[in-house]
């Protein structure tokens, strides 16, 4: 029962990501592509969105990083 509970999810269409998600996918991609981020704040913002909890002080890879890792609990 839980193979076809599997299968049929990963058969299933996928629902649209929202906005801040895919936000937060393009800013991990751009990175990992090589860009820097140009404005912490948008960054932060984009962690906010995901429900981090992030200081204005916080170093922006660490923010990065932990955007990341939001990303793979999604």
């Amino acid at each position: 029962m839980q193979f076809v509970k599997q299968l049929t999810r990963f058969f299933s269409p996928r629902p649209a990501c929202s906005a801040e998600i895919q936000q937060a996918r393009d800013l991990v991609k751009a990175v990992d592509n090589g860009g820097l981020p140009l404005n912490p704040a948008k960054v932060n913002h984009i962690a906010r969105q995901l429900g981090l909890e992030v200081s204005s002080k916080a170093p922006m890879a660490h923010t990065i990083e932990r955007i990341r890792e939001a990303l793979t609990r999604l």
